[in-house]
Parts: C-alpha cells; structure tokens; sequence
C-alpha cells in the first residue's frame, strides 16, 4: 500500500505538476512524505539523509515540535490578517530578527521570499539615492522576479532580461581568478580595483546600489577574501551608493553565524532574508532596513506591499524558530559541527578522490568543486555530477548539485554520526563514479 502512494505521488507529479528550472519531459523526482531533523523518508519508510536542506533552507531540520506548534496555535488563533493591521506575532518576528542585526537598524518589511526581498530592497536604494542602476557580480543568485532576476549572474538572467538599470561585474573567487592573482590578499586587492573601476565608468551618481550575497550560495559557496567585504563597504561610502547584502541563504545559522556578513567587518545598509528564517515552514522573506533607509518613508510613501506581508503563520513560526535556535545551540551547532566534523571530514575525502579540486566553506555551507583534471582544473560536465547525484540517491542521501559542485549544506542541527555516515556514502559514491571514468 505504501509503495502505491509513491507511485501514485510520481504519477500526479509527471501527469500535473510543472516544475522550476526543468524540462518537463525527463523528470523522475524523489518522493518525500515525511520528515524529521537531518532525515526524509518517502511513503514505503525508506529513509534519506537530507544534506542539501531542500534549497538550503531548511536550516532547523524537518518538522522542529516547536515551529510546528506554534503553527497549530496561530491557526487556530488568527490563520490569516491584512498587512495594513497591526499583529503581536508580526511585531514580535520583526522584534526577534533586529534582536540578531546590528545596531543602527530598526524596521523590518516582510515579504513572501526572498526574490521579493531583493526587489523591495532594490526599490528602497532607488528611492532613498534618486538612482537608477544597480551593480551586482556575475557568479550570484538574487531570485526569479523580475529585478532579481536580471540581478542575478548565472545563466538563468539570460532568457529573463526585463529589468532596466542592471550592471554586472567580477567578484573574488581565487580558484578560477579573473585577476591574475596568486594569493586570497591579492584576489581582494585586484577585485576591488576592479569593481571601483566598474563604478567610475559606469558613472557613480547614476548607481543607487551595490547587491551582493554576503557568501554566495547557488554560484558556488566562495567565502570571501580577506578584506573584500570591507572593501566593497568603503566604495560604497565612497560614492554614495546603497550597500545590499542578500543574507537569503547565507542567514540565520548556515554559516555558524545568525548572519554570514557578522564575520567579515562589514555593516550593509539593507540586509535580505528568508529561508533559514522559519526553514521554510511557511513562506516569507524581508528586508532590515537601516535607520537612516527606514526615515527616507517617514513622511514619503512606500510604493510598495503584498497581501501576505507580515503573514501570522509566517510570523508566529519566525518567533519558535529563532527561540529554539537560540535555546538549543543550534547556531553554534553549526559552527562547530564545520570546524569539527564537515570541514576535516570534506579536506580528508579530497585528499584521496581526484575529482575533487577544491573544498570551501564554514558551517554547514559547504561545497566540492569537481574538475576532470587537477592541474588545468577542467570542471566537470553534467553527465558526471548526473551520475555522482544517482549514486548518492541509491546510497541514501539527498544532494544539493549546481553546475560542477556538489554542495554539502545539512541542516544546522546534523550531528556528528550523520556527518560522518554522509561522508561515507560520498566516498562510495565518488569511488564509483571514479572508476567508471578510469
């Protein structure tokens, strides 16, 4: 009976479903029915380690008692209210967000998500500098609407260029450097020479913002070098310009941090969540707004809403997860499961496997770039990480795979016996696929 409700699941899925990022015709995705921490079963009991947290999102694990309950009781309480009312759990969710900002900051502005987030947060530079264009790198990833999405830097902005006023420059990434450089201290030099260069030709009285993830995450989890963060803060000072830092999957513990930007000397202007937030339990996003942002609308209208702003559901589930983060340690968990368990663990499987040509990362936010050859650091194609991804499945993991990468992103509450049996079914998996390509 229980593998009936699978293939029932597959069928309506293929038959009905129109998924993200695909062509239709080839899917065959897993089921899941259920859920618990770090692991995800289907419908027959058959179990998976969840190591890619859905899309990075799922930071306090499947089905946290608390998030749930808290769920139930605002449902049964209030399921649903207008934006344009004041709501305890929504005050209380703003509340407990800026409690983890830095000082300087005082109003939150909730959306749905996080592509939303960006647009609203693009918006706000607009009308607080009374410019246009928006500077942002080529390895990013903002969101699928319209403004975010010409943000981003990937191959999905290309067939999705609707936004006006959108200009794209290099950021560091040292393991495949546009800039010559040799050593983390020079990536960061060079890169932010390059990008004052960018602003100067561009004109900087024209540029309202400068939006970058604070890590980037899709494009390949690059940490960044020493002093770039800090860099990128001065030029904005410099000329005026809105500093954006997408914290959407970056935020709220993935790092080991409740924000990633917290490690790196540098305070934004707007910060964009959502995600690692409420992991997911109920849509919802935003954008921390500086003071200085927050007081260009005390007597200007903001043009801009959304009917679930502020959502009760959304809100109430905010308040259980950062508590429980908070009171159970969740956050240092994932800083001590990276320095003790995922990093070492990760550096030990590279030195042994030749597909892997770099391990980075902090916290649970990982990532193996796999290359054909060491030495001239050819990634991989798709018919390999295709397989590496089959051979994970099979072997009970869920993977998170973009582009030659495979992205090792566990919720924050994994333990060390999961991180250790993940690592095991990646050797196997790699030792696998390495020996079909020998």
């Amino acid at each position: 009976m229980t593998e009936d409700l699978d293939a029932r699941a597959k069928e309506l899925d293929r038959r009905h479903v129109f998924h993200s990022w695909s062509a239709q015709a080839g899917l065959d995705l897993p089921v899941i029915a259920g859920g618990s921490g770090t692991v995800v079963w289907d419908h027959a009991g058959n179990r998976m380690l969840d190591f890619s947290s859905q899309l990075v999102n799922v930071n306090i694990g499947h089905q946290h008692p608390s998030v749930v309950a808290a769920i139930r009781e605002q449902a049964e309480r209030l399921a649903t209210i207008g934006p344009a009312t004041a709501n305890l759990h929504r005050g209380l969710a703003a509340e407990r967000i800026l409690d983890k900002a830095p000082d300087g900051f005082a109003k939150v502005f909730f959306t749905n998500g996080g592509a939303d987030a960006v647009e609203n947060a693009i918006r706000m530079a607009r009308l607080h500098t009374g410019r246009d264009t928006v500077l942002s790198t080529y390895r990013s990833y903002h969101g699928n609407t319209g403004a975010a999405i010409v943000a981003t830097g990937d191959w999905r902005r290309m067939p999705n260029q609707y936004a006006r006023g959108h200009v794209h420059f290099f950021g560091p990434y040292l393991y495949r450097t546009e800039f010559w450089a040799t050593t983390p201290e020079e990536e960061s030099e060079r890169a932010l020479h390059h990008l004052e260069r960018v602003i100067q030709a561009e004109g900087p009285s024209t540029i309202a913002a400068l939006l970058l993830e604070s890590i980037p995450g899709t494009a390949g989890i690059m940490l960044p070098p020493p002093g770039y963060l800090a860099g990128v803060r001065a030029l904005a000072d410099k000329y005026g310009i809105v500093l954006i830092l997408d914290e959407v999957m970056a935020g709220f513990g993935r790092t080991g941090r409740w924000f990633a930007f917290q490690g790196y000397d540098v305070v934004p202007d707007l910060i964009t969540f959502a995600k690692g937030v409420n992991s997911g339990y109920v849509p919802v996003g935003g954008v921390i707004i500086s003071d200085e942002i927050s007081a260009t609308f005390d007597d200007r209208v903001f043009p801009g809403g959304l009917t679930y702003s502020g959502h009760p559901l959304a809100a109430a589930s905010i308040v259980a997860s950062i508590d429980a983060m908070e009171s159970e340690g969740i956050v240092d968990n994932a800083r001590r499961v990276g320095e003790e368990a995922i990093g070492p663990g990760l550096r030990e499987l590279a030195s042994r496997h030749p597909l892997i040509g770099e391990v980075r990362g902090e916290g649970v936010f990982w990532a193996l770039e796999l290359v054909s050859d060491r030495d001239t650091r050819e990634p991989v194609g798709a018919d390999v990480i295709g397989r590496l991804k089959k051979e994970l499945t099979s072997r009970g993991l869920l993977p998170f795979a973009a582009d030659n990468r495979i992205h090792v992103v566990p919720p924050c509450v994994v333990t060390d016996e999961e991180v250790r049996q993940a690592m095991a079914i990646y050797d196997e998996a790699l030792t696998s696929v390495e020996g079909d390509l020998a």
